[in-house]
């Protein structure tokens, strides 16, 4: 039989807090975190905003010596799952260390050591090249860092699919404590990209915003003059136990994970499939996964890039998938805010769907003004609402065609 899954911590580094109140607040209040680019000068840059971490010292969480030899992704990651094992009460020696895991989802790795190291190798020369590149580039190496903090000795994996590879980490954690073999997963999702090539990879393939004077209202997911994403970085960890390990120990459950779908649209390595039928046929899975009817759901953390590709596709395969209910349920693109994360964004954005049961609110997608004829969903425009909240979904589609969606649920013991 297998075992239930549930949420007992939670962490988060975001571009509107580095913890989990400052996010939420956030959240209610409708801010973005957008601004100008600081991380370097992107003067001759065609998009010189994005949604950058801010006020983040790794000093905070762990000791200096020790977040020199990571990059920024790794200390994002790490400042997250020490805050989310925090709030779920869980110190090293809670948890057999052979049953405690690690899985993270992170799209690149570690872009701005990598840039770096190139630049001392053409600007100054090979032997100038740091020692600690490899070990601080690898993305594998954000839920290594993790590991070691923690004494995790289980499952310890980094899932690279993209902008889903967040969404998947908590889905691949979802298997491996059903079946028994761990009681705590620490899972959830990173990424740091705001480097010169991040920022200039994605201009060239003319997927971000321009909206370079107007930061704050620059993602505008659904909304009809969208002209691409804000990128966005940081970390979002969940602590995932089995439902007996969480009761022998009396913890406070936030929520259940209740079910996962995954599929890949094979059909091209940045467009999504026309008619939206990989991320339905991802929805419907997790449906069936979660045992749940789409009439239960009462709403969807939506992908929500504010392309003017992605969001008239998604919005018809949430059709697709819900049939009338679609009209009846709410979404919202909490990327209006946060900005597109990447890897992390389905980290940030389970632990979106987590407060929402909790708090009972609906997060709203800011900077909807102008409706697309082609989004006609109710996307909770501008600002949030409350409303009874038992069952979420979130979805994450990523290039390479990759679909992830989770359902989260209100816990019923």
């Amino acid at each position: 039989m297998a075992h239930r899954v549930v949420v007992t911590g939670m962490g988060i580094v975001s571009p509107i807090g580095n913890n989990v109140a400052e996010f939420w607040s956030g959240i209610e209040q409708g801010r973005s975190g957008g601004g100008p680019i600081t991380h370097f000068d992107a003067t001759d840059y065609p998009t010189r905003i994005a949604a950058e971490v801010k006020d983040f010292d790794p000093r905070s969480v762990m000791d200096g010596k020790e977040a020199r030899k990571m990059d920024v992704f790794s200390q994002f990651a790490v400042a997250a799952a020490i805050e989310a094992m925090n709030d779920a009460k869980l110190v090293p020696g809670d948890v057999d260390p052979e049953r405690l895991g690690v899985i993270t989802g992170c799209g690149i790795g570690g872009f701005d050591s990598l840039e770096t190291s190139y630049e001392k190798l053409f600007l100054v020369g090979p032997h100038r090249v740091p020692p600690m590149t490899i070990p601080k580039m690898i993305p594998n190496i954000g839920p290594g860092n993790i590991a070691i903090q923690l004494n995790a000795q289980g499952v310890c994996l980094n899932i690279t699919t993209a902008c889903s590879s967040g969404t998947d980490a908590i889905g691949s954690a979802l298997m491996w404590l059903r079946n028994g073999s761990h009681d705590v997963i620490i899972a959830g999702g990173v990424e740091s990209a705001i480097v010169k090539m991040g920022v200039m990879g994605f201009c060239v393939l003319q997927a971000l915003t321009t909206r370079n004077d107007d930061p704050q209202r620059a993602s505008r997911p659904f909304d009809r003059d969208r002209d691409g994403f804000l990128l966005g970085e940081g970390a979002g960890m969940l602590v995932l136990e089995t439902l007996e390990h969480a009761n022998a120990r009396g913890a406070h459950i936030y929520a259940e994970v209740a079910g996962y779908g995954a599929t890949c649209d094979a059909i091209h390595l940045t467009a999504p499939h026309p008619e939206g039928r990989g991320a339905a046929r991802a929805m419907q899975m997790a449906l069936a996964d979660a045992d749940l009817k789409p009439e239960a759901v009462d709403y969807v953390n939506a992908h929500g890039t504010s392309t003017p590709m992605n969001d008239p596709i998604e919005t018809a395969a949430i059709k697709r998938t819900f049939g009338d209910h679609a009209y009846r349920l709410k979404v919202s693109s909490t990327k209006s805010m946060t900005g597109h994360c990447i890897g992390a964004a389905g980290g940030i954005e389970a632990i979106v769907c987590v407060k929402a049961i909790e708090q009972q609110f609906f997060p709203p997608t800011i900077n909807f003004e102008n409706p697309d004829p082609k989004c006609d969903l109710d996307y909770v425009p501008n600002t949030g609402v409350k409303g009874k909240i038992d069952v979420t979904m979130s979805n994450s589609l990523g290039f390479g065609g990759h679909n992830g969606v989770v359902v989260l649920k209100r816990f019923v013991p």
